[in-house]
């Protein structure tokens, strides 16, 4: 195990305060920090800076952070993912970001590289230490157990997208057990004709007024909308009934009523919603998450709900709805443990099939097969 000292490393300094404040300038020696606790279970090997930058914006500096790092795995569990929160400053706006880094399948004493690009904001002002500080997060281990402060909910994201990951994993496998490298290469065809397929829906959440459209919000006076609810038998989660305030291209206020079905304790629930236009072409609208100090005991009830206007546009114009539909998309338990959908509850529901873009993992073995074949990604789904 290293020790504290010789994980926090000090990276890239600028040539001079005076220099960032008049240019934009490369950043260089001791303006990150690379901070891992002397118990964590990666450590730094090195750092590439790329094309990482300062630049003056008035008062503030635009730090443009482009670096790979290289870890390394000194546990003795596999790692299947990690997260880093990068900061320039806890208190303003554009000060914190962070990185998540999943479907990773890194063994003992096996090296890896994790990329950091992103934007913040620091006030020019302040003075002393490092411009930027990088904190581990979060690790995911194999065996789905965890270690980090988790201050980015890492634990339930990556936890999640690892669930995702061994399901699609595990279909490809009978796939290719059943049918062999054609089954297997015909599936995924299928999912690099979804990325290219699936329609985009754009969304914002409306401020100081309701109306964003007139000549459609006209044609559409408001309506409470029923929300269509999609129903996995299996789900922890019942969705009782919903409802959203649809005129024209807006929904205001979305709002599910759910029960837990389940014998445990539920502090998270994310559901997912759809919008379809008169034409019957469905969109995946995005997310409702639980939000606050949520918690739903075994057999309690309560209400998912969002209090913003939010205004809908698809190719550059106002999107006309006419249906709202929901669906649980992701649950997650007292003690940790996380819910998804299974193969069979996406396969059986043809809204879902139309709208859902592929997975995380899924979009990661249909890359590995354009670039290398259908040979790697059989031997890629033998490592699991």
């Amino acid at each position: 195990m290293y020790s504290k000292t010789k994980n926090r490393v000090a990276i890239l300094a600028l040539a001079g305060a005076a220099a960032v404040l008049a240019q934009d300038a490369p950043l260089a020696n001791n303006s990150v920090n690379i901070n891992l606790p002397a118990d964590s279970p990666v450590a730094l090997l090195g750092i590439s800076t790329g094309s990482s930058r300062a630049t003056a914006r008035g008062p503030a500096l635009l730090l443009d952070l482009n670096l790979s790092l290289t870890l390394r795995n000194i546990s003795a569990n596999r790692i299947h993912g990690v997260t880093l929160r990068v900061v320039s400053q806890e208190v303003a706006l554009g000060g914190v970001g962070s990185v998540f880094q999943p479907g990773l399948n890194i063994g003992p004493g096996e090296a890896f590289p994790v990329h950091i690009s992103t934007k913040l904001m620091r006030p020019a002002q302040m003075a002393g230490g490092p411009l930027v500080q990088v904190n581990l997060d979060g690790v995911l281990f194999q065996d789905l157990s965890f270690y980090g402060p988790d201050q980015l909910h890492s634990r339930r994201i990556m936890t999640a997208s690892e669930m995702e990951a061994q399901r699609d994993r595990a279909a490809f496998k009978r796939l290719l057990a059943q049918g062999g490298n054609p089954a297997l290469k015909d599936a995924i065809v299928k999912i690099l004709v979804r990325q290219d397929s699936i329609p985009q829906l754009e969304g914002r959440i409306v401020r100081g007024h309701t109306v964003t459209n007139a000549a459609l919000a006209a044609a559409t006076p408001a309506r409470q909308e029923q929300f269509a609810l999609v129903e996995f038998p299996d789900s922890p989660i019942q969705l009782m009934k919903g409802s959203a305030v649809v005129s024209g291209n807006e929904a205001r206020s979305p709002a599910i009523e759910v029960r837990n079905r389940s014998n445990k304790a539920v502090k998270y629930v994310e559901l997912g919603w759809v919008l379809t236009d008169p034409a019957g072409r469905a969109y995946m609208a995005g997310s409702l998450p639980s939000t606050g100090a949520f918690s739903l005991p075994a057999g309690g009830a309560t209400e998912v709900r969002q209090e913003n206007t939010l205004s809908f546009s698809a190719n550059g114009q106002p999107f006309s709805i006419q249906r709202v539909s929901g669906f649980v998309n992701q649950v997650e338990f007292a003690d940790g443990q996380v819910w998804v959908p299974n193969r069979r509850n996406i396969d059986d529901s043809p809204l879902l099939q139309q709208v859902l873009p592929p997975s995380v993992e899924e979009e990661r073995l249909a890359n590995l097969y354009v670039n290398k074949g259908i040979a790697a990604l059989v031997e890629e789904l033998k490592k699991y």
